[in-house]
């Protein structure tokens, strides 16, 4: 891929749309990544915030995520083969 003086392809390429926000006549389109990111933000601080308030503590945390993966997430040796 040839890329523009002073473009990185990562500006030609903005990637897969993930939903649309209007504020006011404005209109911005968000991709996966953006959304991605800002969830992960969104969430690293909340976590911060409890934990800084003291409402859980980091292990506990810690602890609770092992669980859900556990319960949610299988790895690929569980998952049944066909022949």
């Amino acid at each position: 891929m040839v890329e523009e003086k002073g473009k990185s392809s990562e500006a030609k390429s903005p990637g897969r749309i993930a939903l649309k926000i209007v504020i006011g006549d404005q209109e911005r389109d968000v991709t996966y990544e953006e959304l991605c990111l800002s969830n992960n933000l969104a969430q690293e601080a909340l976590v911060r915030l409890l934990v800084k308030k003291k409402l859980f503590k980091s292990e506990e945390l810690l602890n609770e995520m092992e669980q859900v993966r556990k319960e949610r997430y299988r790895s690929s040796k569980e998952f049944p083969t066909s022949k």
